[in-house]
């Protein structure tokens, strides 16, 4: 399936993701893909990020290789050496204001002194400002949106719940009064959903919020774009993708990305496998899973952002503990809000000949493991599509943005999740594990997992439509170049 041309131009694609993990991820996976495919790559991170890919990668991984070359921009936040993801509103406000110029610089600096001039621009859907550099630089651009296509659909709403007098609400008794149970009847292209269920920036009192502003008009800036690439597939979301594409016919559904790349050489060894962590990964937790039966291990992950109070966190440790099942359980430093994670030593001494804790890992390798029967989660996209693609179980705990709506396609549309209470209590956590891993409900779980595992195979296989629109899409980029 290489399509690369036989001259020695190379096109040459510049990717810049949004500078947080869960959207990292599928940009370097997909930039592989076009490398792979005769593409010269420059991945584009945040000067801050781009420390932490060096801190938790190495020197020689970020020097680059042939034809794939890192560079970076100021994020124009204060320099901090923190190995956290940055406070998101924070970050949101900054990039949108302070990125523009200094993108637009490297991008012009590019076009003259690297081996190839641009071909296109690569930008994560919420940067709307690498939008603007490549059409002000005549630069065919595409947008790739790394969250799902329900959620998508999700953000496009906020202008409507704005126009129907939904929003703002009055005060903050719509979090607990009920309101958030609102059926929302008239949204198409997304089923079952209620107010609770939409991207969680709608729970506003005041519409200069700036998440509810950002997502809401970035959405409406993607949507616009001259191509947008979405990390799905065809029977998953079918019905926002068919929604989407009545606004937009250029959309290619090209996931799950991580499985498509099974296609394409490896042109140095290790190149994919290395990944595009920020943080260390602890290889030894592989070794770990290798001691235990098929699907007796529960996997715990909250992804790289959610963070949570210390009662909760004590909560699950019980809830996790009292189950007496094998666990992994990833925490970051930072998952606690404010103050270093610290669980009981009375709780380590009870797990420590079934728990397994560590800092990080690579996912994809654990939710591959035959050992694993069940993956606590906060319901981020790129966890979610693993979890489907390795036909795994999940029990949801989503945070924010269109984790809720992840969530509740996974409970309810996709048949493979049950749904934890956001004030976490243990006995809740250590019922429905134990339903999960070893109950009824947790047998027809695991089969709709391997029934969904198998159709993201059909669709990243040779003639599947992930395949074929991403064949489509390099296709056009290479022989029309009329993005």
């Amino acid at each position: 399936m290489d399509s690369s041309p036989n001259h020695t131009q190379k096109p040459h694609a510049v990717f810049v993701p949004f500078p947080a993990q869960g959207h990292v991820n599928p940009s370097m996976q997909l930039a592989k893909l076009f490398r792979c495919n005769g593409f010269h790559i420059t991945f584009v991170n945040t000067e801050f990020n781009h420390k932490r890919l060096i801190k938790s990668l190495g020197e020689e991984f970020v020097k680059g290789l042939p034809d794939f070359h890192f560079e970076t921009i100021p994020d124009g936040l204060p320099e901090s050496d923190k190995d956290a993801t940055q406070d998101i509103p924070t970050l949101c406000d900054s990039t949108r204001k302070n990125c523009y110029g200094p993108f637009k610089e490297l991008v012009m600096k590019l076009n003259t002194s690297s081996p190839y001039p641009v071909t296109c621009i690569i930008a994560d859907g919420t940067f709307g400002f690498a939008g603007r550099v490549a059409r002000d630089l005549g630069i065919p651009e595409l947008q790739l949106w790394t969250a799902s296509a329900c959620g998508f659909v999700g953000y496009l709403q906020f202008e409507e719940l704005v126009k129907r007098g939904i929003l703002p609400f009055k005060d903050e008794n719509f979090m607990v009064d009920g309101t958030l149970d609102t059926r929302l009847d008239w949204i198409t292209g997304v089923k079952d959903i209620r107010l609770k269920d939409i991207p969680s920036f709608i729970r506003v009192t005041d519409l200069n919020d700036t998440m509810f502003d950002f997502l809401g008009s970035e959405a409406q800036n993607c949507l616009r774009s001259s191509r947008i690439i979405i990390n799905t597939f065809e029977d998953l979301e079918g019905e926002a993708l068919e929604h989407l594409r009545a606004k937009n016919p250029n959309i290619y559904s090209i996931g799950p990305i991580n499985i498509l790349s099974r296609h394409f050489p490896e042109h140095e060894n290790g190149f994919k496998a290395s990944g595009s962590s920020l943080w260390k990964n602890d290889p030894e937790c592989i070794k770990w899973l290798n001691k235990w039966e098929p699907c007796s291990v529960l996997y715990i992950n909250y992804g790289s952002i959610a963070v949570m109070t210390d009662h909760h966190l004590k909560e699950f440790a019980w809830g996790i503990a009292n189950c007496k099942l094998p666990f992994l359980w990833i925490m970051r430093p930072d998952v606690v809000k404010g103050e270093n994670t610290t669980l009981p030593q009375e709780f380590l001494d009870e797990v420590k000949d079934r728990g397994y804790i560590t800092s990080w890992c690579f996912q994809d390798q654990v939710l591959a493991h035959p050992s694993v029967g069940g993956f606590l989660t906060h319901c981020g996209w790129n966890s979610t599509l693993e979890a489907i693609t390795y036909g795994v179980p999940t029990i949801c705990w989503p945070f924010f943005a269109e984790q809720q709506t992840n969530c509740r396609y996974l409970c309810n549309i996709w048949k493979i999740g049950m749904e934890i209470n956001y004030d976490v209590k243990r006995d809740d956590i250590t019922k429905i594990v134990i339903e999960v891993m070893e109950g009824q409900k947790g047998k027809e779980m695991r089969q709709k997992s391997l029934e969904w595992k198998k159709k993201t195979i059909i669709a990243t296989d040779l003639g599947g439509s992930s395949y074929n629109n991403f064949h489509k899409l390099i296709k056009e980029i290479l022989h029309h170049n009329t993005i």
